[in-house]
């Protein structure tokens, strides 16, 4: 059975409120009892409730975070960088991985509520933020991670992704390409729709280029491999010169198929591009070209908004409360699979 602050208090011969201040406030107790406290602290082996004495004060201590891919690493570092924030504030980091699954996100969502947690970062499946504003209404804060808002209602941390997009076509064209295919999807999610609409205002910009999509179901290695392979079995006049991939693990997925399994060259025969820059694209067979994210940055600026949003909260000045939008700019990062 758990030793509780009762059994505590009757091995010190003290009251239980004494040693709730020897626990939370030492300074006002003589030293003495504080350590005939300790003394039966370490004697029974008690470990405090902390959960349940944080639950009491309102709130946890803990941040919810919701991101769409715990497998891609550019969310891995995005709750490296919430962490990192959050610790020094004496916080801790809950990850849910949605899965880019709207079910599961709502069962997260839902599950941090019943935590009480401090508040929910969220990247977010769709642009249904009524339920967010409801849990914002309900008292728990909520901050954007990789997207904004259209309404603006949210505080959000961002990249340019109209831009990145931009940038990655406006690469390839630089190179002599003009055949370009865009692989990504589902266009649901705002950062595909997003880099897609970059493409295709590059694209406009030159008359001989086209633009073809190769939608994907999400943004895996496994479904940049299916896209790869529709890229392949086509002929030379007829398969794209270059692969804008929405993101790093699709572009990888694209290089096996083309490289590995279809014995085509890149850049040579078809040049390649992804998107995010994590730490595989440079290590990769042929080392990726990608359009680069601060994402430990977006984590660590993300938490920072959250602190402010709970505080404006707990203060009863939510309503006034300005909300910030945070927008970083892409950056254009050249390899070989893009080298002139």
């Amino acid at each position: 059975m758990a030793v509780s602050v009762k059994d505590v208090a009757a091995a010190a011969s003290v009251s239980v409120g004494t040693v709730s201040n020897v626990l939370n406030r030492p300074d006002i107790v003589a030293p003495a009892t504080v350590a005939r406290v300790q003394a039966a602290i370490e004697r029974l082996g008690f470990v405090r409730n902390d959960a349940a004495r944080q639950l009491r004060a309102g709130r946890s201590r803990s941040i919810g975070l919701v991101v769409l891919d715990v497998r891609n690493p550019f969310f891995t570092d995005i709750a490296r960088g919430s962490e990192d924030r959050a610790a020094e504030d004496g916080m801790t980091i809950l990850l849910g991985n949605s899965d880019e699954n709207a079910t599961r996100e709502g069962a997260y969502l839902d599950l941090f509520e019943e935590q009480r947690v401090h508040g929910v970062l969220i990247s977010p499946m769709s642009d249904d933020l009524p339920r967010l504003a409801r849990l914002r209404d309900r008292g728990t804060p909520v901050v954007l991670v990789d997207r904004e808002s259209t309404d603006r209602a949210f505080s959000s941390v961002a990249v340019d992704d109209v831009v990145g997009g931009e940038l990655a076509v406006r690469h390839l064209l630089s190179i002599g390409r003009r055949r370009i295919a865009f692989v990504g999807g589902p266009e649901g999610l705002q950062q595909v729709a997003d880099r897609l609409e970059g493409a295709r205002r590059a694209v406009a910009s030159e008359p001989e280029a086209t633009l073809e999509v190769i939608p994907t179901d999400s943004l895996t290695v496994l479904q940049g491999r299916a896209a790869g392979e529709i890229v392949r079995e086509r002929g030379a006049d007829e398969r794209p010169d270059a692969v804008f991939a929405a993101n790093d693990l699709l572009a990888m997925g694209v290089l096996q198929a083309l490289t590995m399994q279809g014995g085509l060259r890149v850049p040579d025969d078809v040049a390649l591009i992804g998107y995010d820059d994590i730490d595989f694209a440079s290590a990769a067979v042929v080392p990726l070209s990608s359009i680069r994210q601060p994402a430990t940055l977006i984590g660590y600026t993300a938490v920072d908004l959250l602190l402010k949003e709970a505080a404006a909260a707990a203060s009863g000045t939510a309503s006034d409360h300005v909300r910030e939008h945070v927008v970083f700019q892409p950056e254009l990062v050249v390899r070989d699979s893009t080298r002139a």
